[in-house]
């Protein structure tokens, strides 16, 4: 897949405010958003992918415009190479795990065998060889959204927008797709924005962060940056939650959060 760089001005009105929010992300890098709830952090991601249309402002990928700009341009979401990951990995129940990860490519004119194949090949990368026969609810929380991951990138995406992956993960499993996150977005050098309330996704899976609040950007920076110097209370509070997050970590008390059966 060829990485794009992603330079975008969202401007959606809502109810209370207005989303007014631009990012940078270059080529094949990664960039984590976090805020408090109903910040527009999904309708930042919905707008990216075009599911909500823009009031203002521009959407550019690689160069070429994805919505907005002076016509009003609105690029339908199946034509701009973009995936969408969220916390309900969404596969299909009557198809194999198989199947689900081919679904995609199949769609846009690859024949079936070779879709099949690249599908047994991801299901390697994900950790899940062998699996490409047994229908969806017979995996884990943790395993369908390895699936849900692996049939996101197996399209090729120029752009993958991640809202709240982990978030319905236990503790063990998302650490555990966490690094196999951050694997496969190196790997296939895919430009990424990740949406997550948890600093440990930005830490582990992102070089830069943005905090949002209200519709707008209150703070940029690297991960480490932002943790280190937080400008607003939200921000604050995220950085304190990660210091405490590590020093009980490395204490390594209390009971552990087994992965789903």
């Amino acid at each position: 897949m060829t990485a794009a760089a992603l330079d975008a001005h969202v401007v959606v009105a809502r109810s209370r405010f207005t989303v007014d929010v631009e990012l940078e992300v270059p080529a094949g890098g990664t960039l984590a958003v976090m805020g408090p709830s109903g910040a527009g952090k999904s309708t930042l991601l919905q707008a990216l992918a075009g599911l909500v249309r823009l009031d203002a402002g521009a959407i550019r990928l690689g160069g070429d415009l994805l919505a907005g700009g002076p016509s009003g341009v609105h690029l339908d979401p199946a034509a701009r190479g973009i995936s969408l990951l969220g916390q309900d990995p969404r596969l299909f129940p009557h198809l194999s795990v198989r199947e689900n990860i081919a679904f995609g490519p199949r769609a846009r004119g690859v024949a079936a065998r070779a879709a099949r194949a690249d599908a047994e090949v991801w299901l390697e990368r994900v950790g899940l060889a062998g699996t490409g026969e047994l229908a969806p609810d017979a995996l884990s929380g943790g395993q369908q959204q390895r699936v849900a991951l692996a049939r996101a990138l197996a399209v090729e995406p120029r752009l993958l927008l991640l809202d709240e992956p982990l978030t319905s993960l236990d503790v063990a499993t998302a650490a555990e797709i966490r690094v196999l996150l951050r694997a496969q977005l190196a790997t296939t050098g895919v430009t990424s924005v990740v949406v997550s309330h948890d600093a440990a996704d930005a830490v582990g899976i992102a070089e830069r962060l943005v905090i949002v609040e209200d519709g707008a950007l209150v703070q940029e920076g690297a991960v480490a940056e932002v943790l280190a110097a937080p400008r607003s209370r939200f921000a604050a509070a995220v950085a304190a939650a990660h210091r405490f997050d590590g020093e009980a970590d490395s204490g390594q008390t209390g009971p552990q959060d087994r992965p789903r059966a």
